[in-house]
């Protein structure tokens, strides 16, 4: 739980960190000619957006919410994005290109799987029974009870005068 609720406060923070880290990389590692730095003034914007994009969508999700953790898929997939992402940033021309398709597709591939179980949470799920004549039904939706509420408690007490 630890580390799933370590992405979701990573989410925001990302589309900045992330998009800086491909212009100091382009930096430290010399990312060489006028084309990768054509390059970088696409993808660092499409990161950006991107990982905006992602952060709404897992952040909408009930679930999410309620224990501000990320699911396990939402965190391999995160996690894999941005270490290709990371590594895309130290501008390694052996590894570059793979390392470019792996992000955009796994950026394609997040957003796909977050809005499956945005929608798989979303949508009512209505459960159908049947009565032994074979009747069907949707039983009550059950809600649950209010946490009690420690408040003050005043007691009165009746006394009888006598008349």
């Amino acid at each position: 739980m630890v580390l799933r609720r370590i992405f979701f406060r990573w989410l925001f923070p990302a589309a900045f960190v992330l998009p800086l880290w491909l212009f100091i990389g382009w930096i430290v590692f010399s990312g060489g000619s006028g084309w990768a730095l054509l390059w970088l003034f696409m993808a660092a914007p499409a990161v950006f957006v991107s990982q905006l994009i992602l952060t709404l969508v897992v952040r909408a999700r009930a679930s999410v919410r309620e224990s501000r953790a990320v699911s396990w898929r939402d965190a391999a997939g995160i996690g894999v994005w941005h270490v290709a992402i990371v590594a895309l940033g130290l501008f390694d021309s052996r590894i570059f290109f793979p390392l470019l398709v792996l992000s955009v597709l796994g950026a394609l591939l997040l957003f796909w799987s977050s809005l499956a179980q945005l929608w798989n949470e979303a949508r009512g799920v209505a459960t159908v029974m049947h009565t032994s004549d074979g009747t069907a039904y949707i039983p009550p939706v059950r809600e649950r009870p209010a946490a009690p509420v420690d408040g003050e408690v005043i007691v009165v007490s009746e006394t009888r005068r006598p008349d």
